[in-house]
């Protein structure tokens, strides 16, 4: 069955107010982190390609508010808001994507392959619905452990359209797996519009086909995230299987930094930057007396001065040796 949640709001009164500055500062973590992120990448400081979530703050924000620390994720090309959010470090972060040993990754990952084990980060990775396979087999090992562990597989629209979606989803319904699919359905698969990827009017539909819910959201409000993810965390958690969550967004960037993206009417991309989550978030903090704009303030220029640490921390780092590339491989 697909469900459209409610229409995003007012501030829900039951909220705790520590948990929505929380899910502020990890908004406003990523959106910092991305904007410098493509500085350094324009300036020519960042190797490789930069795969920019400019936009899409409330769902990592939003669903990972809803997590364990011992919960797992597994992320995706334009993931550094979902590590993020999940707890990652901004000076280790920023070393992976300038390729230094004090990395993530030890500086062989870089931007889309960042990962941590300790932290529940099971990987970001460049191949498209990679990641959907990976966290179902990670709920079947939670499963096995009787753990009370729920894993969380971020994805992009595109990624509902490859076989291993498919079959994962297939297989967390036959057994009953605790799961939950993320679609950041941002509208577009590298260029591809969701027009032309499939029939249904919403990714979340494609869950009656095997058997669980599926739920559409306003992917860029992070309550409403963070409500719909809570239950389906919840009942995941509570043995009652995988759930699809369809979080409706926009990407700012093109497809990578560099993308003209002259797939996508200029009208459009400024129509969902009217719609900037952070802003509006920010809008209704205020608004409800939960925090003041010189405390919003001070949250920016914190995160800024710790981003800049991190960006300094990353430029000293020492870069790999030749000899580093045959390390920390199966024997």
């Amino acid at each position: 069955m697909s469900v459209q949640a409610p229409a995003s709001g007012a501030i829900p009164t039951a909220l705790d107010p520590a948990l929505l500055l929380r899910i502020h500062l990890t908004m406003v973590r990523i959106r910092q982190f991305e904007q410098r992120a493509i500085e350094l990448f324009m300036a020519g400081e960042l190797p490789g390609f930069l795969h920019s979530c400019l936009g899409q703050e409330a769902v990592p924000a939003g669903v990972c508010a809803a997590l364990r620390e011992d919960d797992y994720i597994t992320s995706t090309h334009r993931g550094h808001g979902h590590v993020i959010a999940k707890g990652l470090s901004f000076d280790r972060m920023m070393a992976e994507l300038y390729g230094r040993t004090t990395g993530y990754c030890k500086g062989k990952g870089g931007s889309m392959h960042i990962a941590d084990f300790s932290q529940g980060v099971l990987g970001a990775n460049g191949i498209v619905g990679a990641g959907i396979p990976i966290a179902t087999g990670a709920a079947l090992s939670a499963q096995m452990r009787r753990s009370g562990q729920v894993v969380v597989a971020f994805f992009g629209d595109g990624a509902t359209s490859q076989g291993a979606f498919h079959e994962a989803a297939n297989l967390a319904a036959v057994w009953n797996l605790p799961v939950v699919y993320v679609c950041e359905n941002n509208l577009y698969a590298v260029s591809t519009p969701v027009s032309r990827q499939m029939r249904v009017n919403s990714v979340a539909q494609r869950a009656a086909a095997y058997g669980f819910p599926g739920v559409t959201v306003d992917g860029n409000d992070p309550l409403a995230v963070y409500e719909a993810a809570r239950a389906a965390v919840e009942r995941a958690r509570s043995g009652g299987g995988p759930t699809l969550l369809e979080c409706r967004t926009y990407r700012w960037m093109g497809h990578y930094i560099g993308d003209p993206a002259t797939y996508r009417p200029a009208e459009e991309v400024a129509w969902w930057k009217e719609r900037d989550p952070l802003a509006l978030f920010e809008r209704k903090l205020i608004e409800t007396d939960i925090c003041s704009q010189e405390e919003i303030q001070r949250v920016h220029e914190q995160v800024r001065a710790e981003l800049e640490a991190a960006i300094e921390f990353a430029r000293q780092s020492p870069a790999p040796a030749p000899e580093d590339a045959l390390t920390d491989l199966p024997q």
